[in-house]
This record gives C-alpha cells, structure tokens and sequence, in this order.
C-alpha cells in the first residue's frame, strides 16, 4: 500500500514544486461522465464529436481539472490539507490517450491565514499547456502520513 506524507504549512516554502501525470483512458472518460452525470456528446459520442472543431472527442474539462486536486491532497500539499479555491483556464482539448502531467508550484504563502497559493498547470505529452491557473490551500499544521485508501474496483457494463 502506498503511504501519503505531506507537507505541514510550516515547512512550505516559496517555489516547492510537485507533479503527477496520468493517461486518459476510455474507462477513465465514462466513468467520469456517470459519476458526474455530463452527457454531452462532444465527450461520448464520436459521430457528432468529429463534427466539431475538436474532430473527434474530448475529456470533461473538470476531469482534467480534478487531476489538479488530486495532485494538491496527495503530492503538495497533501493529506491533511484543504482545497479552498481554484481559477482555471482551459487551452487545449485532451483526448483518449493522452497523458498529461499536473505541475504544481507554491509562489505565495500567507502566514496570517495559513494559507498558499498554488501554481497548477496541466501539460500534455506535447509539452503544450491543457489547463493553466492558480489554487489556494489551507495545507494541514501538523506532520500526516497515512495509508492510501483502497479503491474498489469499478467494472463497466453496457448501458441497457
């Protein structure tokens, strides 16, 4: 089992960087369009995805943007820490196979609040800018390292 470690508020510092890449898959993509109930065709349907300007299908924007929070509660800060807001900019489509890679970047932490902003860019395996924009966390005060919650396994049947 994977262990979770983050990094306690005080030992944040300015320019800490984190990533973590993933690859879309076509499991990844329904399953995200039945857990959020987004049906449109421009991510389900490849007849009427090739007509638009995308030529084919794209992923939900907000999965790739959930990468963003994946990366925030598991690599920088971590566990422990709480996901307070985000600005998104959507640049590019991302499609079934590609892998794209969230970098994370602290440039600003507020002592006050104990709080940080947080660069949070999504580059795919083009090196070209998915998702670009800027979070704010509350990263936990005190030292967290836990077990990595098991998932159950998920097995998709056709729609009756």
């Amino acid at each position: 089992m994977r262990k979770l470690e983050n990094i306690p508020f005080e030992q944040l510092t300015i320019g800490a960087q984190a990533s973590l890449t993933r690859t879309l898959t076509e499991e990844d993509l329904l399953l995200f369009a039945k857990v959020s109930g987004d049906t449109n065709p421009v991510h389900l349907d490849e007849t009427f995805a090739s007509t638009t300007q995308f030529a084919g299908r794209i992923a939900h924007g907000m999965w790739t943007a959930s990468l963003i929070s994946c990366a925030l509660a598991t690599k920088l800060p971590g566990p422990g820490g709480i996901y307070l807001g985000q600005e998104l900019k959507f640049m590019r489509p991302v499609k079934v196979g590609d892998t794209v890679t969230v970098e994370l970047e602290i440039i600003e932490i507020n002592q006050r609040r104990k709080r940080a902003t947080v660069v949070t860019n999504v580059i795919n395996q083009h090196g070209k800018t998915v998702v670009k924009g800027q979070a704010e966390v509350m990263p936990a005060t005190d030292k967290v390292i836990v077990d990595e919650y098991p998932l159950p396994e998920v097995l998709l049947k056709p729609a009756s």
